[in-house]
């Protein structure tokens, strides 16, 4: 291919990726000290997915309190004690030629767990010592210990803390700022009628439920300012009678848009145990059934609302069919960038690209190409 669409820049609110390849945010669980800080191993691993070609890296969910950790091994963004060590971790993204952005999460009644768990029934039950977990009612996850419900008052503290968290990214230099709206996580228990049955002003219908994803997505957009992308992961469907569905969450997309979002990372499932059917490409029709609902649609940033599709996602020829067939403006791959930091320098030759200058890979591993 003489210049295939994948290895093509993508434009977001002013800044240039230099392609749409995207690393997604995956959790490694290796804050050592308990503090939320990133360290070299951070650095290290972003960095070198940066200097192996990818366009925009997704630094993991990165809690926005302290108790909205996954595990005690999470980055977080909730003091500014932490902006130096995220700023160290941006600048060694920006060196290998990425954008870099970070996830904001708060892992509500999946939080305060070990992050190593043993796949036996149980080792999730009990939250860890000290930890308040919180959610949008007491319903428990399965196997998992109950928390409390958010009162309306800590609801809108909760809001609040995702604001500074996004200032604080801002302060590091991140150019990118994904709310996690996804995998069963606060903000997506929110949204689903399967873990939020309030009956007050954040429950009870499609407008309820949204209410508190809408009121981060407009928080954040007044703290981070015109120049930052605002990106938000979304769980599609819950794979689950009663639950999220991928026409609600078209509609729901229109209106995050409207509120402020300039890109729409497409995933699925998570908020309740059930059987997906795990694929190639499984999710991308969900991406395309959102991009169809945001298509003609203009940002306050004055750009057109973009899609990033993910899942099972193996080769750079199927990337380039998705993208080609216009299910998708960009591709994540995360499973595939653990095997190979280098993945877009691999997928640049399946696509019969083999000159660095041509797709703004680093030069310094072409000569590992294959020809």
């Amino acid at each position: 291919m003489a210049n295939p669409m994948l290895l093509q820049p993508l434009s977001l609110r002013g800044l240039t990726a230099r392609n749409r390849l995207w690393l997604p945010p995956m959790c490694m669980y290796s804050v050592v000290t308990e503090d939320g800080i990133p360290g070299n191993w951070h650095a290290l691993h972003y960095g070198t997915r940066a200097q192996g070609g990818f366009g925009t890296i997704i630094v993991e969910a990165s809690a926005v309190t302290p108790e909205g950790r996954l595990s005690p091994n999470d980055l977080g963004l909730w003091d500014d004690a932490q902006i130096a060590g995220h700023e160290y971790l941006v600048k060694a993204i920006h060196i290998g030629g990425a954008l870099a952005g970070v996830q904001l999460g708060h892992g509500g009644r999946k939080a305060g767990t070990p992050p190593w768990r043993p796949d036996v029934d149980g080792a999730r039950s009990g939250t860890l010592p000290g930890w308040d977990l919180v959610a949008p009612t007491t319903t428990p996850y399965p196997a998992h210990a109950a928390p409390r419900a958010l009162t309306t008052d800590e609801i809108a503290d909760t809001v609040q803390a995702f604001a500074a968290a996004a200032r604080r990214a801002v302060a590091a230099g991140y150019d990118v700022i994904e709310l996690h709206g996804a995998h069963g996580y606060l903000i997506h228990q929110f949204l689903s009628p399967l873990s939020n049955t309030r009956t007050d002003a954040y429950g009870g219908s499609d407008e309820g439920r949204r209410r508190f994803a809408l009121e981060v997505v407009r928080a954040v957009r007044e703290a981070i300012g015109d120049d930052k992308v605002l990106d938000i992961r979304l769980s599609a469907t819950d794979w689950a009678e009663g639950g999220v569905t991928g026409e609600q969450t078209a509609e729901l997309a229109q209106q995050l848009v409207q509120a402020g979002v300039d890109v729409l990372h497409v995933s699925t499932g998570g908020n309740v145990p059930t059987k997906v059917p795990v694929g190639p490409g499984y999710q991308v029709p969900y991406a395309a059934q959102v991009k169809q609902a945001v298509a003609g649609m203009t940002t306050p940033g004055g750009g057109q609302p973009q899609v990033v599709t993910v899942g099972i996602i193996d080769s750079g020829l199927q990337a380039e069919q998705i993208l080609v067939a216009g299910l998708a403006d960009a591709v994540a791959a995360g499973r595939p960038a653990l095997r190979d930091p280098y993945l877009p320098v691999r997928w640049s030759h399946e696509l019969g690209v083999n000159d660095w200058q041509a797709v703004h890979l680093p030069v310094q591993y072409w000569r590992g190409a294959w020809r």
